[in-house]
């Protein structure tokens, strides 16, 4: 959004001092006075340069001038809303409490029908946020390592959502630390796996970073900030279509001579197993990475079921396309020779809030929920991760249109 930002602004820098040298250059000749170069403009020599100059100046003007207007009510759209369904924000500023409880799994499918999924120990933070209109700041900490020496220090996310009635995005970054345990193990149909549930694995590693863009098409009568930033208020019950594109870059590595021996120690050699306990190896995959672009659509809709009450539910299904990196430059490369409709996967987002704001005052939950798949011959994975939102603030210091609207 930033880098979007800096091209709009510097494409209306370049566009002002050529419209200005345009209308400049259209006023010139009408201000001319002097008879030398009316008879100069009158002459065969000059006459039919001058119209075609005059002709495409005009054009020119007219093509600048409508673009300057596509802009402007391009960015007019952002708050163009219908006030019979939506209550614009009376405040500039507000303070908010917040608690945001962090979730995420992993699972893993060998081609004999294998599964293993490994999922960290679930985040509990808490933390106060301030905001200034749109922009909106603030700092979480984690409650349940805060007395502990345990190192986590590999652990890092970062997740940043805005929210207009036009347009949303996300961004995310996630790293995982050492805190993942086994969550489940299948290893075979006549196999108990029951002394490896919860076990702590120290072994798995991955990270996931992208961004999500997706444009609202009922935006001026249903309203995302009203669900999810607090920034206005739904008055009457809305719901719109919605479509658009997503961009991720996955990462997964597992320790499988570490989690074999895991196998061992609290299989093979603790109980009495029909079978030996062997992990299939087409799951033993070195390291994956692949970047996975994706186009979606959803739907969204605010029920707004009693006063001041708002209760959102969207989902979105995206189709993506997986391209698998091997850390070399050249191979990396997006290539049409390796195009392959296999690689072809059903991604999607979920999104849920309830929320209670009396203009004033406010609070509520809401959470949001990844999927992503990845599927190649001989093994598949699928990643989800999500958070929950819950808190309650305050808007004050009321803007100069609405001091008199009680």
């Amino acid at each position: 959004m930033r880098k979007i930002g800096i091209i709009v602004g510097l494409l209306f820098l370049v566009l002002l001092p050529l419209m200005a040298a345009e209308r400049d250059t259209l006023e010139c000749p009408v201000r001319q006075d002097s008879s030398l170069i009316k008879t100069l403009f009158n002459s065969s020599m000059f006459k039919g340069n001058t119209q075609d100059s005059l002709i495409r100046a005009r054009h020119e003007r007219t093509f600048f001038h409508r673009l300057g207007k596509t802009f402007t009510t391009f960015f007019r759209e952002f708050s163009n809303i219908d006030e019979r369904y939506i209550e614009p924000q009376h405040f500039n500023y507000t303070v908010m409490l917040q608690n945001t409880n962090t979730y995420e799994e992993y699972t893993l499918y060998g081609k004999e029908g294998q599964r293993i999924s490994f999922a960290p120990d679930p985040s509990w933070r808490l933390g106060p946020y301030l905001g200034w209109r749109w922009v909106f700041l603030g700092y979480t900490l984690d409650l349940k390592h805060i007395n502990t020496k345990d190192n986590h220090s590999s652990k890092k996310e970062f997740n940043l959502s805005l929210y207009s009635s036009l347009l949303g995005v996300d961004l995310f970054w996630r790293q995982t630390g050492n805190d993942y345990h086994i969550q489940r193990m299948n290893l075979g149909d006549h196999i108990n796996t029951d002394a490896l549930r919860k076990v702590s694995f120290d072994g798995f590693k991955s990270s996931i970073k992208g961004l999500n863009l997706y444009y609202i098409f009922n935006h001026r009568k249903f309203s995302y900030p009203a669900a999810y930033s607090q920034s206005t208020r739904q008055k009457k019950s809305a719901g719109s279509w919605m479509v658009g594109l997503g961009y991720t870059q996955h990462q997964l590595e597992v320790d499988w001579d570490k989690l074999s021996a895991i196998v061992d120690e609290r299989l093979n050699q603790k109980t009495k197993q029909q079978l030996e306990a062997k992990i299939d190896s087409s799951l033993m995959f070195s390291k994956v990475k692949y970047s996975d672009y994706s186009a979606t659509v959803g739907y969204g809709y605010n029920w707004v079921f009693a006063k001041n009450w708002l209760f959102n539910a969207s989902l979105s299904v995206g189709l993506a396309y997986n391209h698998s990196k091997s850390g070399d430059p050249e191979k990396d490369k997006f290539d049409l020779k390796n195009f392959n409709f296999k690689n072809f996967n059903f991604d999607g987002v979920g999104r849920f809030g309830v929320v209670w704001n009396n203009d004033r005052w406010y609070a509520g939950a809401s959470t949001v929920i990844h999927s992503y798949n990845y599927h190649k011959d001989h093994f598949s994975t699928n990643s989800s991760f999500g958070s929950l939102n819950i808190y309650v603030g305050v808007n004050f210091g009321k803007k100069r249109e609405y001091k008199n609207v009680k």
